[in-house]
């Protein structure tokens, strides 16, 4: 992701996100991008953001379990949206009005950034928006997908990607993840996280992670506190050189045994898990103070500049400078040594 596209946003102006509605729409997803997007926490320090329900005219759009949603919106707003997400489907391969494949492929042609949550895919695929591009959905719906859009490269095993500002997410709760690491992605990890603890949600999942997680075992189950505790002990001392083979140490286990129930209790492995939380460490530390990069970067774990550095370009496509001019604080505050920056 591109952090460069938002460094110019007008700042007062609250940000513009349509959430495409037609008949079919999954009443969750539709719930999802309204508690982000739809609640007022500028209060809190979240940037405003003007939600609008689009659709092809403004007659009520039923739902299942009797719910409906209200248009407010007609498609033409699509062309002010700084962001257009398409909720998921009850019937996946519900076909959306071709008015609604016609506005998406404009919006994609403008620059605007689309985002579609589980089934939401196969509509973005419908308008041939996700052919020769990657693009993810429900692990149960690859096979379906594959099969109706074989000319888009399926990833079977991820929460969400992005591929030419497009995003897709994996079912349910992904469509959380997603939506709050697009927050995260205009408006910092701060932002983020107060949408997240608002939410009683996790304020971070990596999009790498896999969606799928093993069932547990009698071995797992005994494994899952030691682990919880392991990870708990990384997060209040990311400041320290942590390595997995301390990590395993301190669960008890081998390093390879540690990586192997690491990995099957969360979707990722210990190293790439330790590398996301230091730089979301360092994320808030930018937002947050005003320590010079130095100390950033020895208090998330990177050791040195360079080293935070090459991380922000690899995951972030930013620099730490260019992300601390874009989102931080209006009145830093230093935080005293030794301090976890996520623990708070």
């Amino acid at each position: 992701m591109d952090y460069r596209r938002w460094f110019t946003a007008d700042v007062e102006q609250p940000y513009r996100v349509a959430l495409i509605a037609f008949p079919g729409i999954r009443a969750f997803d539709v719930s999802v991008i309204t508690e982000v997007y739809g609640a007022d926490r500028t209060d809190r320090g979240v940037p405003a953001f003007d939600l609008r329900r689009v659709a092809t005219g403004t007659t009520p759009i039923p739902m299942r379990g009797g719910l409906s949603l209200h248009p407010d919106r007609t498609l033409d707003w699509l062309a002010e949206a700084d962001l257009v997400v398409v909720p998921g489907l009850d019937d996946h391969l519900t076909p959306a009005p071709p008015p609604v494949l016609d506005a998406l492929r404009h919006a994609h042609a403008r620059g605007t950034t689309l985002a579609a949550l589980c089934g939401g895919a196969f509509t973005l695929a419908q308008a041939g928006l996700l052919d020769g591009r990657r693009a993810i959905t429900h692990w149960n719906l690859v096979e379906l997908f594959r099969t109706h859009h074989p000319h888009v490269t399926v990833v079977p095993d991820a929460l969400f990607i992005e591929d030419d500002h497009i995003w897709t997410a994996a079912g349910t709760a992904a469509g959380i993840d997603l939506c709050l690491h697009l927050v995260r992605t205009a408006h910092g990890a701060e932002a983020a996280a107060t949408i997240a603890r608002s939410m009683v949600t996790a304020p971070f999942r990596a999009g790498t992670q896999a969606q799928f997680i093993e069932h547990p075992t009698p071995r797992a189950d005994r494994d899952a506190d030691a682990l919880a505790a392991v990870r708990e002990h990384a997060l209040r001392h990311l400041h320290e050189p942590l390595t997995v083979a301390d990590l395993a140490a301190h669960a008890g286990m081998s390093p390879r045994t540690f990586a192997r129930h690491f990995t099957a209790a969360t979707g990722t492995t210990p190293l790439r898990w330790l590398l996301d939380q230091r730089v979301a460490a360092a994320q808030r530390l930018l937002e947050r103070t005003d320590l010079p990069m130095p100390e950033v970067a020895r208090r998330a774990g990177f050791g040195s500049e360079v080293t935070m550095r090459q991380h922000f370009a690899s995951r972030l496509a930013t620099s730490p400078r260019a992300y601390r001019a874009a989102f931080s604080a209006a009145a830093p505050v230093s935080e005293p040594a030794g301090s976890s920056p996520i623990a708070r």
